[in-house]
């Protein structure tokens, strides 16, 4: 562990995750469903750089929280997936917008995801992680329905208009 301050669990964990852009692109996949290379640049609100979006594409995958594999209708596309290891973070963004919505000037647009997982708790983070599961690991889906991904899409579309 020579690379590392400690072994504490909460410092290793700021040290993968605590950069500015890691738990945003992982957000814009796990809630906007954006899983190219170039849907992550171009839809960015934030505005992530080109060479900075390839490195912490490059650190999430070595870092076991994403694959990539070429898309098979474009030749020079890949395709990025959440691995379990990613998955297993809904409950820590469920708990990381509720304090935002709380204590920060967040718009309600972009509240709603946070208010709604709040208000889900345990079981809709679980179903949710199902849903991510299905789409990203190759899971069977196990309810009818739409995706808890496609309500908060919703009541975040609902707000913008």
């Amino acid at each position: 562990m020579p690379d590392k301050r400690s072994g504490c669990p909460i410092n290793l964990t700021v040290e993968l995750l605590g950069d500015r852009w890691s738990l945003v692109i992982l957000r814009d996949i796990v809630f906007g469903g954006r899983r190219t290379y170039g849907a992550l640049l171009s839809q960015s609100d934030e505005g992530i750089s080109s060479n900075l979006l390839a490195d912490r594409l490059r650190k999430l995958i070595d870092e076991g929280l994403l694959t990539r594999r070429g898309d098979p209708s474009h030749k020079q596309k890949a395709i990025y997936s959440l691995t379990e290891k990613s998955i297993s973070l809904v409950p820590i963004f469920a708990h990381l917008g509720a304090w935002g919505r709380r204590w920060l000037a967040a718009t309600p647009q972009y509240s709603i995801r946070a208010r709604l997982l709040e208000e889900g708790g345990p079981a809709m983070w679980s179903r949710f992680m199902d849903d991510l599961r299905c789409e990203h690991l190759g899971a069977r889906k196990r309810r009818q329905g739409p995706t808890v991904a496609e309500e908060l899409q919703l009541a975040f579309e609902a707000l913008a208009e």
